[in-house]
């Protein structure tokens, strides 16, 4: 298979850096993450680690984003702390942004590697769980 890639939102990548740098402190929070909005509007989250699981940025990207009025986001980046760079998804989270944003693009990478891909393109034969995800080709 060969992943399609698109263009590096690299204002996107440095407001998860910014983020990753000002907010992430302690054991609690060592992920952010940043949102494309169809508008163009960045939104940016961090993770809430607990024994318990906790959510990883991306996942409170997808709620942060809906409690802005953001439902359709084009492109997502996490960045870890310490200066850790740009990370990819879990894959709890490929799963869920391809479940919220089929159309999604992932930036991933590191260095002149960063790439932007398709969500599908990280979760290959994933599992379908609603009808909007089917292909109608």
């Amino acid at each position: 298979m060969t992943t399609q890639t698109h263009p590096v939102d690299h204002e996107l990548i440095q407001a998860a850096t910014d983020i990753a740098r000002t907010r992430c402190r302690g054991d609690n929070h060592t992920m952010a993450a940043a949102g494309r909005a169809q508008d163009g509007r960045i939104i940016t989250a961090v993770n809430a680690y607990h024994f318990t699981g906790g959510p990883c940025a991306e996942l409170v990207l997808i709620g942060t984003a809906a409690a802005q009025g953001a439902y359709e986001l084009k492109t997502i980046v996490a960045v870890g702390d310490n200066d850790r760079g740009v990370v990819p998804p879990c894959g709890r989270c490929r799963q869920a942004l391809l479940d919220y944003f089929p159309s999604l693009d992932v930036i991933v990478g590191a260095g002149d590697r960063l790439r932007a891909v398709p969500i599908r393109d990280l979760l290959p034969e994933s599992y379908v769980w609603a009808d909007h995800q089917l292909d109608t080709e």
